[in-house]
């Protein structure tokens, strides 16, 4: 019996690393209409070949078709689901902090110990942190800072993630 509730997921590809590639592989979800939460890429260890770690949310039947779609292309030289795997997988999460008082500096500096932040930047009325941890973590960031200060400014990348040895970190 297949799941029809919507989930989030998690597929890692190997693809030849050429222009053209990340085009591609982004068209598939739009022209399938297939929902592409995130997407990061970057070269492995292997310059002809790079990584992607792409999020998605869909049923079982659709994330099935996006694995069997994603395998017929011929610059995917494998496709790994994440989804029940254990992996390893961090996002990288700027807040800028600005129009900051003095009372607001202490707090953001509490905060950034508190969650192993690092303070990238600061100006007079302003600080820029670096957080590096899952995406839901991420989240429960956004949403305190928000609540906190009165001007944020956030930018967040994509997961990456990779198999674990022997644990599991979402």
């Amino acid at each position: 019996m297949s799941n029809s509730t919507m989930q989030k997921r998690w597929i890692s590809l190997f693809v030849e690393n050429q222009v053209g590639v990340l085009p591609k592989i982004s068209g598939l979800f739009s022209g399938k209409l297939y929902n592409l939460d995130s997407l990061t890429v970057g070269p492995t260890e292997d310059p002809t070949v790079s990584r992607m770690t792409i999020a998605t949310s869909s049923d079982d039947e659709t994330f099935e078709q996006i694995k069997k779609q994603l395998n017929k292309m011929v610059e995917v030289i494998k496709v790994i689901d994440f989804t029940n795997s254990s992996v390893c997988m961090k996002e990288l999460l700027y807040v800028k902090v600005k129009k900051c008082t003095r009372h607001d500096k202490d707090e953001v500096f509490r905060i950034a110990q508190t969650f192993q932040a690092r303070i990238v930047d600061c100006g007079k009325d302003s600080l820029l942190l670096e957080f590096v941890h899952s995406a839901t973590k991420n989240d429960a960031i956004i949403k305190l800072m928000k609540e906190e200060f009165q001007a944020i400014e956030v930018v967040r990348g994509g997961s990456v993630g990779i198999e674990a040895i022997n644990m599991t970190q979402r």
